[in-house]
């Protein structure tokens, strides 16, 4: 069983700082991509920014140059380091983890259970 813990939410004010980290456990895989996906209030659930084992990164035009991820892939995890942070930000921050179990066989998507983060003075 695969499990997805996420934290580093919290309160902040606009212009600050928070880093969310999340951690896969569980059955023995092989990790394709790990990511961080948000849903706002009255929104769909977007892509913020996701990483490749292979070291590929993609993000969100409204986070880039604001946001960083990284991965240590000796630990499973990965990190959501967001700077500049604005109200639109404003979100339930989910981890997602694509992994395989069999080497060559199909990937499956995992979800954290998600973390508020709430930019606001």
């Amino acid at each position: 069983q695969v499990q997805l813990v996420e934290s580093g939410g919290g309160l902040v004010q606009p212009g600050g700082s928070l880093r969310l980290s999340c951690e896969a456990s569980g059955s023995s895989f092989s990790i394709n991509a790990m990511g961080w996906y948000r849903q706002g209030p009255g929104k769909e659930r977007e892509l913020v920014a996701s990483l490749t084992s292979g070291g590929r990164s993609s993000y969100a035009d409204s986070v880039k140059g604001r946001f960083t991820i990284s991965r240590d892939n000796a630990k499973n995890t990965v990190d959501l380091q967001m700077n500049s942070l604005k109200p639109e930000d404003t979100a339930v921050y989910y981890c997602n983890a694509v992994l395989v179990f069999v080497s060559y066989g199909p990937a499956y998507n995992y979800w954290g259970q998600g973390t508020q983060v709430t930019v606001s003075s």
